[in-house]
């Protein structure tokens, strides 16, 4: 079919043709019949060709495209821009810098199509980057929107750079303010992020995603949650990154109803196929502690990659199955999938709930010999603290010591968890030699300090305790507030130890004494 119908030799159906080869084979049928019939004559119809092979995203195709432009004789500017966006596309940053400058080098002349993508390519060069744009402002294309979109997302590493591309820019469309507000969103700068959010005057749906992403980078979940109500009540339809910024929100605030309602919108626009929002889902229905909830999302993603098998995993470790996470890593395995570190400190962290010391030090042993996973700081405090929470304290100090290299190398997980450990199980002794050790490393960490008062106080080591709390004074070491956060009618609401902002506080803490009254008087009954 291809052979026939090549006969036309317009641009447009040379262009339509390629679009359509499936296989290498039906590509090389057009290229060796543009050799045969026009090419010497017309080197500009191999452009069409040229652009599908090499932006097509298949590998084999690309390599083509690169053999043909390697023996081309004759070139143009469109030649160069195709090959430069096929090789940013393939993440070939560098060759599409060097395809650049052989294009300079031969005289041809840059022009706006040009720009964009090698400003994408510099990412990997803040020289090249910075010298690409001086070429920009030589040649006038600085007022291209397509240009300064490509300038404000290069420098978001400077972003008073990227603002001021932004601001010399004339016609400022909706892509520039959003590109400007993911550029601050990155860098944690919320006020400016959403002060430019606020004074567009035109905003896409894209424009919600960049703000609420933003939102989400600084933790402050519950403004995530309050945007997408706007956004539902102005009647924007979300697209899958916003309800992946969202679900997230919700598994961190456990706004379980929210998630839900969020998971039910995503069935009815078909969207729960996108295995990001799928995995999205498995980990907020198992901090919600829902995880047979998230084994059914789990079990409907197609192709599920480590990121989905971590999320179920670390789902039924938070919440308490440790064997069924294990069983999980098995089928894992089975399905020749890579296990993170991640996902061994999931497993690990269950073990030491279910106090399955025998299977955590198993699977601690077989990570780097059988799955290939050498133990970072955070597995082997994991195995401490399962140790010291089975009442194993000698062997949690030993495997400090030998395994780990000693005190020195712990943090405060490490040793809250032998002090804490210490203080249950009424092994003062051990305790005492913890605390030593970390006042000779001059640790100062408030919790450990704290766990240290209290497991002496209850042993009736007056002296240490009181020297403890000496220490705690003169440091002027502060507990870090807690906090909790609660869902009513699709409404989270947090609450900080210590805050008197809220504006039924004092209400709450009537209820709160005449709770605890009644309980007082129930208990003396």
């Amino acid at each position: 079919m291809i052979k026939k119908t090549v006969e036309t030799y317009s641009n447009a159906t040379i262009k339509t043709l390629s679009q359509k080869c499936k296989t290498l084979n039906q590509l090389k049928q057009i290229h060796a019949h543009l050799i045969k019939s026009h090419l010497p004559e017309t080197p500009n119809s191999i452009g069409p060709l040229l652009s599908t092979a090499a932006t097509s995203n298949n590998p084999s195709f690309f390599s083509y495209a690169r053999l043909i432009f390697q023996h081309l004789r004759f070139r143009n500017t469109f030649i160069y821009n195709t090959m430069i966006r096929g090789y940013v596309q393939n993440n070939n940053q560098i060759f599409a810098i060097l395809c650049y400058t052989e294009m300079l080098g031969f005289g041809f002349v840059a022009n706006n199509y040009t720009f964009p993508p090698l400003i994408k390519a510099c990412s990997c060069s803040i020289i090249a980057g910075c010298s690409v744009h001086t070429h920009v402002l030589k040649l006038g294309f600085g007022d291209d929107r397509f240009v300064g979109s490509a300038l404000i997302e290069f420098y978001s590493f400077e972003i008073r750079s990227a603002q001021k591309v932004f601001d010399e820019m004339p016609v400022k469309d909706v892509v520039l303010w959003t590109i400007l507000i993911d550029g601050y969103g990155k860098i944690g700068d919320i006020d400016n992020a959403r002060k430019l959010f606020d004074e567009m005057s035109q905003r896409t749906v894209v424009s919600w995603s960049a703000i609420m992403a933003a939102y989400s980078r600084v933790s402050d979940f519950n403004e995530v949650i309050s945007l997408f109500t706007v956004m539902h009540e102005l009647g924007i339809e979300p697209n899958e990154s916003v309800l992946v910024t969202v679900v997230t929100a919700c598994a961190h605030l456990g706004a379980l109803a929210q998630g839900f309602w969020v998971h039910l919108y995503a069935k009815r626009r078909d969207l729960v196929s996108n295995p990001i929002l799928a995995t999205a889902l498995v980990d907020m229905y198992s901090k919600c502690g829902y995880p047979d909830l998230a084994l059914s999302v789990f079990d409907t993603i197609s192709v599920k990659d480590t990121g989905a098998w971590n999320a179920i995993i670390s789902g039924f470790a938070m919440n308490g199955d440790a064997r069924k996470s294990m069983e999980l890593l098995n089928r894992m395995g089975l399905n020749e999938i890579q296990p993170s570190e991640a996902t061994f400190v999931a497993i690990l962290a269950a073990c030491t709930h279910a106090k399955l010391v025998k299977e955590g030090v198993e699977l601690f042993d077989q990570m780097g010999q059988l799955y290939g996973v050498e133990p970072r700081f955070e597995h082997y405090a994991c195995v401490v603290d399962l140790f010291a929470r089975s009442g194993m304290l000698e062997e949690a100090v030993e495997f400090v010591e030998k395994k780990m290299g000693g005190f020195s190398e712990g943090d405060a997980n490490v040793w809250g968890a032998l002090v804490g450990a210490c203080r249950v199980y009424g092994n003062v002794e051990i305790g005492n030699k913890v605390w030593r050790k970390l006042v000779d490393m001059k640790v100062m960490d408030y919790g450990v300090y704290v766990m240290c008062y209290n497991m002496f106080k209850e042993a009736g080591w007056v002296k240490e305790a009181e020297e403890v709390r000496n220490m705690i004074l003169v440091s002027g070491m502060k507990k870090t507030p807690g906090c909790s956060a609660i869902e009513v009618d699709g409404v989270v609401k947090e609450f900080v130890s210590g805050e008197s902002g809220q504006p039924c506080s004092m209400e709450v803490r009537k209820m709160l004494d005449l709770l605890f009254n009644v309980a007082c008087m129930v208990e003396l009954n």
